[in-house]
């Protein structure tokens, strides 16, 4: 069975409502990194883009998920459900090949480094 990762970068306040639907979907890790970054829009409000010059970095949350990757397109439609307000900022999603995954605790790779 083999892994994935996805990458999902979205703004700050997206977190709790985003992390609540991945568990009930029964995702069961994550790894939350506060960052900051922009994309196109160079950080500027959708009625500011034509003033941005300048790139500006704004607060962002990276949130990691590793998964079997027959579940990716499950999860990344409901993670797309979760982000969408059509308007600047929702976010980007990235996905990711995984060779594997090891824990350090006991050996376990693979699927079994995932599960309990």
């Amino acid at each position: 069975m083999s892994l994935s990762k996805i990458e999902i970068i979205t703004n700050m306040s997206k977190l709790t409502k985003l992390k609540k639907a991945l568990s009930d979907a029964g995702v069961t890790g994550m790894t939350v990194i506060q960052v900051l970054g922009c994309g196109i829009e160079k950080g500027a409000f959708e009625y500011a883009l034509d003033e941005n010059e300048e790139m500006e970095l704004l607060p962002k949350q990276q949130i990691n998920l590793v998964v079997k990757t027959e579940d990716v397109p499950r999860i990344v439609e409901l993670v797309k459900q979760e982000l969408y307000t059509g308007h600047i900022g929702d976010g980007k999603i990235f996905v990711y090949k995984i060779d594997n995954a090891i824990r350090v605790r006991t050996g376990d790779e693979g699927l079994d480094a995932l599960s309990h």
